[in-house]
């Protein structure tokens, strides 16, 4: 995907869609259920996420990081 080519509220909203989708699967797995979206057991989820961090950090832009699990490090300005 071009990352390069998308504007910085494109890049806002698939990065929050990734968010809320791990959001959503966990609140499942609470709940005993299966995952709609099984973003922590695909690779992709992370890699794609990975790639907009890149892209908004070259970018200049803020943003809270995707916590993919617990006692996670942190980026320095957090």
């Amino acid at each position: 995907m071009n990352y390069q080519a998308f504007t910085n509220d494109s890049l806002t909203l698939m990065y929050e869609g990734v968010r809320g989708a791990l959001a959503a699967d966990d609140a499942l797995k609470r709940q005993g259920e299966e995952t709609r979206f099984r973003v922590r057991e695909t690779p992709d989820w992370k890699k794609h996420a990975a790639n907009l961090e890149a892209e908004m950090l070259k970018r200049g832009m803020m943003f809270e990081v995707i916590e993919w699990h617990e006692g996670q490090e942190k980026l320095p300005f957090e």
